[in-house]
């Protein structure tokens, strides 16, 4: 059973449970398994020797989601090259495939799908126990597999500063 954690997160004023550790820069970065838009398991060694950001969105078929995911999306572009843009959500890969085709993101960010098992969510402290979602957070992965960044948004209805993020991902892929 994973730890609850209370008071940290609310969606539209209605306090949430958060279940998993709270992550703090400098901690071992957990392992997970979600699955990719072909159904492949993807765990964090798939992405080794890279700097990962790690963007949760609820649903990336609501505003505040496709607007946090565009942004860093261009936001992010100057650093591709050195750093792993992801994305995981519960939706169902088809869903993220769709989205990533709109939005010309195709290649910029990877889209992982936590729904099977919850288990980036929970490894990483941002599932939502009471409806089954991420909350809205923004956790920044070094090379050395070590926490450099982490930014739970504390209304999930609203935006993270993406900059912020960013500017740690730049930070730890010098």
């Amino acid at each position: 059973m994973a730890q609850e954690r209370k008071g940290v997160v609310t969606l539209k004023g209605n306090p949430m449970t958060l279940l998993g550790p709270e992550l703090k820069a400098g901690d071992k970065a957990p392992e997970f398994s979600v699955i990719d838009g072909t159904l492949k398991p993807v765990t964090l060694k798939d992405s080794a020797g890279k700097v990962r950001i790690f963007s949760t969105v609820p649903s990336l078929d609501t505003p505040v989601c496709d607007t946090q995911t565009r942004e860093l999306k261009d936001k992010s572009a100057g650093i591709q090259d050195k750093v792993a843009v992801i994305t995981i959500s519960v939706d169902l890969p088809f869903a993220q495939k769709r989205w990533c085709t709109a939005a010309d993101a195709e290649g910029k960010i990877q889209f992982l799908s936590d729904h099977r098992e919850l288990s980036f969510g929970t490894s990483y402290g941002v599932a939502m126990k009471e409806p089954r979602l991420l909350a809205r957070s923004i956790i920044v992965v070094g090379k050395d597999d070590k926490v450099k960044y982490v930014q739970i948004v504390p209304e999930v209805a609203t935006l993270p500063n993406v900059d912020a993020a960013i500017a740690a991902a730049r930070d730890a892929a010098k």
